[in-house]
């Protein structure tokens, strides 16, 4: 072997032998800054997991459809024999088949929107509040007060309204009809000199479910507002803002898009609240536009009240009325969380 040969084994035992293409003529090496992919193991634990939550977040679709899907099924014999016009009848004459949700659904409405008038204010004061002015000590105080509300069966809530508010109440009812029936013609009440004229109205029933949705909506908002960067505050704070102006420059802003949401979410549980409406109104079937007159119903506490006594037809009747019910506040949490998926409070909640 010459000396050449040796000094080169020496040089490969001592250094390896140089890489393939490396030699003389060979081209370019390639860049030392070249990214490596690393592709991370998936274990069996991670599989599973990942399997089991997929499986629950599918879960809540198939249930859904298969609700809608049973609602549909049940109802396809009542919204035959009626058509469209079951949207539209206001009368439940199901012997003659002259049956439909004509009155209720905008009675139903009308009870939803008052106790939205109520409890938006009150919901989004206490959120305000809780979120920026109260101490921290009181602060866990008032949310677990504000769940404890949302915790209270609906029962609960019309017997109170029943036996306790409606008493109570009577008297503005008749001073409204009195002072401001002549200026708002709907808040005029047909023999207003009696008591029973003022009972069992959409304004009690939206009183009482104002209570009910008043937490869904300050919880919602109170968590939105929280969530208001920190930046924007002291930014607000370092230009001489107090903090009610912080609050109404930043923290306002940054949580409307879920503060609508929030309220959204509300009326569909005002929309779908059964057994405090059924308790309170009393039901009739003729649209009223007069929420301070005795007589009122709406979907969820027409299916409530005439379940037990319904034959088959009349039976389809309801499932197709809670079809409707169905897709309406399913359209509404839809439009919400749509609302609150595209706002900047909605984007940080996702983070």
């Amino acid at each position: 072997m010459s000396t050449v040969d040796a000094g080169a084994a020496l040089a490969d035992d001592l250094f390896g032998s140089p890489p393939p293409g490396s030699g003389p003529g060979a081209g370019p090496a390639p860049a030392d800054d070249t990214p490596i992919r690393i592709i991370a193991g998936v274990s069996r634990g991670d599989r599973i997991f990942r399997v089991a939550f997929r499986a629950a977040g599918l879960s809540v679709f198939a249930i859904m459809g298969l609700i809608a899907l049973f609602l549909l099924t049940r109802g396809l014999q009542a919204l035959h024999a009626t058509g469209w016009s079951f949207l539209t009848e206001q009368r439940w004459q199901t012997a003659t088949h002259r049956f439909g949700i004509g009155a209720v659904l905008p009675d139903g409405i009308i009870i939803a929107v008052i106790a939205l008038l109520i409890a938006v204010p009150v919901a989004l004061c206490a959120a305000v509040f809780i979120s920026e002015y109260a101490p921290s000590g009181l602060r866990r105080t008032l949310i677990s007060l504000v769940d404890l509300m949302a915790a209270v069966p609906s029962i609960v809530y019309g017997l109170w309204g029943l036996f306790f508010l409606t008493p109570r109440v009577i008297g503005f009812e008749r001073w409204a009809s009195t002072h401001l029936g002549g200026v708002l013609p709907f808040l005029k009440v047909r023999n207003g000199g009696i008591s029973t004229s003022y009972t069992q109205s959409a304004f009690i029933a939206g009183v009482v479910v104002s209570l009910m949705v008043m937490p869904i909506i300050c919880s919602l908002s109170r968590e939105v507002f929280s969530q208001a960067p920190t930046g924007e505050r002291e930014g607000a704070y370092a230009l001489g803002a107090t903090r009610w102006g912080m609050v109404r420059t930043v923290v306002l802003p940054f949580g409307k898009a879920g503060v609508i949401g929030a309220v959204m979410l509300g009326f569909g549980r005002a929309m779908g609240e059964t057994i405090a409406v059924a308790l309170i109104i009393s039901p009739v079937f003729a649209f009223t536009s007069h929420p301070l007159q005795a007589g009122s119903n709406s979907i969820s506490s027409l299916i409530a009240l005439r379940y037990g006594e319904s034959d088959k037809l009349a039976l389809s009747a309801l499932m197709a009325a809670g079809l409707v019910l169905f897709l309406i506040t399913l359209l509404i949490n839809m439009v919400a969380s749509a609302i609150i998926s595209r706002s900047r409070s909605g984007a940080a909640t996702n983070e």
